[in-house]
């Protein structure tokens, strides 16, 4: 079992940054490739980014290429997504999981006003 948690969520301007950080609890974090999703009103879930397990190797979905950097610290257990020239569009709840999508966190609420 692993158990997620996440933390950073807020209200930002457009143009302004934020830092979502996910904290696990449980099995060994290190052996789960990870990612962030985000669920915006009326949407259906979508992958954000992801990352391996070393995180050397990423990925992300077009909209937020450029702007959004995806990380993870495995000595400590946390994933993090630092959120760069946000955008209206990027409002929706955040949520940490294994690229599985077999463990998940509660999910963060991201803002963005215009």
């Amino acid at each position: 079992q692993v158990r997620l948690v996440e933390f950073g969520g807020g209200l930002v301007q457009a143009g302004g940054s934020l830092r979502l950080s996910c904290t696990a609890y449980g099995r060994t974090f290190s052996s789960y490739r990870m990612g962030w999703f985000r669920q915006a009103p009326g949407k259906e879930r979508e992958f954000v980014a992801t990352t391996d397990w070393s995180g050397s190797r990423t990925n992300y979905t077009d909209d937020v290429k450029g702007r959004f950097t995806i990380s993870r610290d495995n000595a400590n257990n946390k994933l993090y997504l630092q959120m760069n020239d946000m955008k209206p569009e990027d409002t929706a709840v955040y949520y940490c999981a294994t690229v599985s999508q077999e463990y998940w966190g509660q999910g963060t609420q991201v803002t963005v006003s215009s």
